[in-house]
């Protein structure tokens, strides 16, 4: 897979897609290349552990389909994402792959990881991925920052100077072993401090009923950063709402003939130019459904409704949302 990683310093906007799948969502930069609106979150395919080959099917499927930014980070199946990748992607595909750092493994763990914050594991874990990917540049890497949540948090001596982080981070970057840097799980002002640094992503947790973070959203939209949001349908964890179970969501899904899955992802796509969309699954069929999201229009009646659904959640002073102690 060496030749097949694009840096997301890489220029493609003038690119000719000859593959079979067209670029699914429209077009968005990813630093200064251009990609597919709708990628694809690998995480899921950890379900195919036992199955290699079937992890493999999906990935290919997604690239035939035209996805062409897949997200992924070396403690995804403790390695076997990766692999995945590594087996499933050919030269010459133009896919720019984005990982992160900031956290490893932790077997037995709730959750399984663990903060590796330091600027020297910060490293390590790029190394990892590049051994892992077989390359020898990552298009984007992820600085998890563990300031909000959900999910592990830094604590102790993992609590580490934004600065030292960025320097290791800038300094990835000159070697040539990682195209652009992104971050994760932050809050506003930590992205006001990274700027200088050229960030090109940011990964948080956003929806359309979990709209805490629209202050940032807008900033990265106006810096020219792409807004890749997880956990784009609601919480992953039990007990939390979930944007397919609004009543708004569901009758904009029934009248168009789609799910309300596919109708909270297109709100998404029409909320802001800059969101690029990383829904994961390890079902060719639905990511089918995630893929044609693309092709699915909202009049502006319906995006009004959908608008207010989530309009109280939008923060005007602490833009953290509120995460019980059992997500984190």
């Amino acid at each position: 897979m060496a030749d097949t990683v694009s840096p997301a310093g890489t220029d493609r906007s003038a690119d000719t897609d000859t593959r079979p799948g067209s670029r699914p969502g429209g077009t968005a930069a990813l630093g200064t290349s251009s990609v597919a609106r709708i990628g694809y979150g690998a995480m899921g395919l950890e379900r195919h552990h036992d199955n290699p080959d079937a992890a493999v099917a999906v990935v290919r499927r997604a690239v035939e389909l035209g996805v062409d930014h897949i997200d992924t980070a070396q403690f995804y199946g403790n390695g076997f994402v990766n692999d995945v990748l590594r087996r499933a992607l050919k030269p010459d595909e133009g896919v720019v792959i984005v990982s992160k750092v900031g956290a490893v493994p932790d077997p037995g763990g709730q959750p399984p990881l663990r903060p590796a914050q330091h600027p020297a594991e910060l490293r390590a874990a790029v190394e990892d991925n590049l051994r892992a990917l077989d390359t020898d540049t990552i298009g984007v890497v992820n600085l998890r920052r563990l300031d909000v949540g959900p999910g592990v948090t830094a604590t102790g001596d993992q609590l580490v100077d934004l600065d030292d982080q960025l320097a290791e981070m800038v300094a990835l970057r000159d070697e040539g072993k990682i195209g652009g840097i992104g971050l994760s799980a932050v809050d506003t002002d930590t992205l006001r401090r990274a700027l200088p640094a050229g960030i090109v992503c940011v990964q948080n947790a956003y929806s359309l009923i979990q709209r805490e973070y629209e202050d940032m959203l807008e900033l990265c939209a106006d810096e020219g950063i792409g807004w890749a949001p997880f956990f784009p349908l609601g919480s992953g964890f039990p007990g939390f709402p979930k944007v397919v179970d609004e009543p708004a969501v569901r009758a904009a899904a029934s009248a168009r003939g789609v799910t309300p899955a596919q109708v909270g992802l297109a709100w998404l796509l029409a909320h802001a130019p800059n969101i690029l969309l990383i829904p994961g699954t390890a079902s060719i069929a639905h990511l089918e459904e995630n893929v044609a999201v693309g092709d699915i229009a909202l009049d502006g009646d319906t995006k009004a409704a959908l608008d207010a659904v989530g309009a109280a959640t939008v923060s005007t002073g602490d833009r953290s949302p509120r995460w019980p102690d059992e997500a984190r």
